[in-house]
């Protein structure tokens, strides 16, 4: 099953728009994980037009109202996958993240909330972030694609580049 992963969209606040950039790089993805901080359904409605979208609840999030899980937690074929935005703070703690994993009994936790991507091997649990396609923090824009295939895994970090944006405008959209 190939996955991808994003998160810290920020989307109308920091954008206007998903960068076209982002749905090319998820065209053929079987899901999309939305770590937290999209701010308007929006922004899962327009992922959905590629595949199905699991998402939670960023710190942005319920400033926005949306009504989303802090954490999920999926079985993808014998690996048990994790989603959480992340400890507010420090930022991206390995202990922190760590013990979240723990806490949810994953092997594999997908945060967000730092802007920087991430993929790290602590004891038995990788830990991967995203980064931010929109607004990364001294990193690169960047998605994730994880490939999982009978309990091996495959991670790729894809920089998105200067922001090349699809036709549609959220602008058109209620906000949340």
């Amino acid at each position: 099953m190939l996955i991808g992963l994003i998160s810290d969209t920020h989307i109308p606040d920091r954008a206007r728009i998903i960068p076209q950039n982002v749905l090319d790089a998820f065209k053929d993805v079987d899901l999309i994980i939305h770590a937290g901080d999209l701010t308007i359904q929006a922004v899962i409605d327009e992922l959905e037009k590629i595949a199905p979208v699991l998402a939670i609840q960023g710190n942005m999030d319920r400033v926005a109202g949306l009504d989303l899980p802090k954490a999920r937690t999926i079985d993808v074929e014998g690996v048990k996958i994790g989603v959480a935005h992340g400890e507010v703070y420090p930022r991206a703690d390995t202990q922190q993240l760590l013990y979240l994993a723990k806490q949810l009994d994953v092997d594999i936790l997908v945060t967000g909330h730092s802007h920087q991507p991430k993929i790290e091997q602590v004891e038995d649990v990788l830990l991967l972030n995203p980064g931010s396609p929109i607004v990364p923090r001294l990193a690169d824009r960047t998605v994730m694609l994880l490939e999982v295939n009978d309990k091996n895994v495959d991670v790729e970090i894809i920089k998105i580049g200067a922001p090349v944006c699809s036709a549609l405008d959220f602008t058109q959209y209620p906000e949340d």
